[in-house]
């Protein structure tokens, strides 16, 4: 299935229905008066969050929305049926914002919950609501109101408590498909991810948690460069993250500096992404080109108060101590929000 996380929809709630002017007209009874019916209400469009969606493509195609309109009234002090409501079901996650003002509507994050978009308009009242004792016969009744229109931009942000970021190729799928039961596409070519993939971790004695794979976060991916842009929204939602480093061959044999620069990019989108605690790993130490190099690298990252995990996405080595310090650090965060 195809990945879309940006999309721009226009919803139409339904027309109320219009008053009926009408007059009895019955045996035996000569002067029967006004006896039309109101008109019935426009359906309402309802954003409902779904946690069986991953991703905006149903909503792609068409991108028009309409509701239901109310029927018309009628004689005998018939009321026209309301319009039926439209509920478009999005993944949990999805930000709704006005596409003029960029004004954020609604933040969809748990299954089931409604947002109405659009609200369907009034239907208009029949004759017989302005029978008066003056005015004993109206020949007039209202028309429904129009329903609410607009032009809404929705963005998906993934729900996940733990978000995975580094530059191509440094073993992010690989460590992602070790810990869960995630099969992300896995090849020595940068770029390899193109979505962000989800795998949920279960370990014994901690609660479960989700981890995000983020594709495409390089130097300058703040401005546009390879793909950071369109998926560094998704780091907003997560509460911690796992920096992953690579010295091998191909990379820039420098951790300290690839560090440094994907913070830079991670602050210059938004300030607070800075503010997230990180975990740093140092994958591929399977490699002897790698091990060589760990102790002085532990060293340089100790002089900046950050301790580095030695860790391999192939032979998994080092990997259930990253997870018991992304369980324990999990826990601590959700205690701090959760105060007993």
């Amino acid at each position: 299935m195809k990945f879309v996380d940006d999309t721009r929809i226009h919803v139409k709630a339904g027309d109320g229905g219009n008053g009926c002017v009408s007059f009895r007209r019955e045996r035996l009874i000569p002067r029967g008066g006004p006896d039309g019916g109101d008109g019935g209400k426009g359906g309402n469009v309802i954003l409902q969050a779904d946690a069986q969606l991953s991703t905006l493509l149903d909503l792609t195609y068409p991108q028009q929305f309409r509701a239901q309109k109310g029927n018309h009234g009628q004689g005998k002090d018939q009321t026209g049926r309301n319009g039926k409501d439209l509920v478009i079901r999005v993944p949990v996650g999805t930000l709704v914002r006005d596409d003029q003002t960029h004004e954020v509507l609604q933040d969809l994050l748990f299954d089931g919950q409604q947002f109405v978009a659009a609200t369907g308009g009034r239907g208009g009242r029949g004759n017989a609501r302005f029978a008066t004792p003056t005015s004993r016969t109206p020949r007039h009744a209202e028309k429904g109101e129009k329903g609410q229109e607009c032009w809404l931009r929705l963005e998906l942000k993934l729900l996940a408590d733990v978000g995975l970021v580094g530059y191509p190729n440094v073993g992010k799928s690989t460590l992602l498909s070790k810990i869960s039961s995630a099969i992300p596409k896995i090849a020595d070519y940068p770029f390899t991810t193109l979505v962000p993939n989800l795998g949920v971790v279960v370990r014994e004695d901690h609660r479960p948690f989700v981890v995000a794979d983020i594709p495409g976060l390089i130097e300058g991916a703040s401005r546009g460069a390879g793909l950071g842009l369109a998926f560094l929204r998704h780091v907003e939602r997560t509460r911690l993250l796992i920096h992953l480093l690579d010295i091998a061959e191909g990379s820039s044999g420098n951790p300290v500096q690839d560090f440094q620069a994907l913070n830079h990019e991670l602050r210059a989108y938004h300030p607070s992404l800075q503010e997230k605690i990180q975990l740093i790993a140092l994958n591929k130490i399977d490699l002897p080109s790698v091990r060589e190099r760990t102790a002085d690298l532990e060293i340089q990252f100790e002089k900046m108060g950050v301790h580095l995990h030695l860790i391999s996405g192939k032979t998994g080595e080092g990997i259930g101590d990253l997870m018991e310090a992304v369980s324990r650090t999990l826990e601590s965060i959700l205690s701090a929000e959760n105060p007993q």
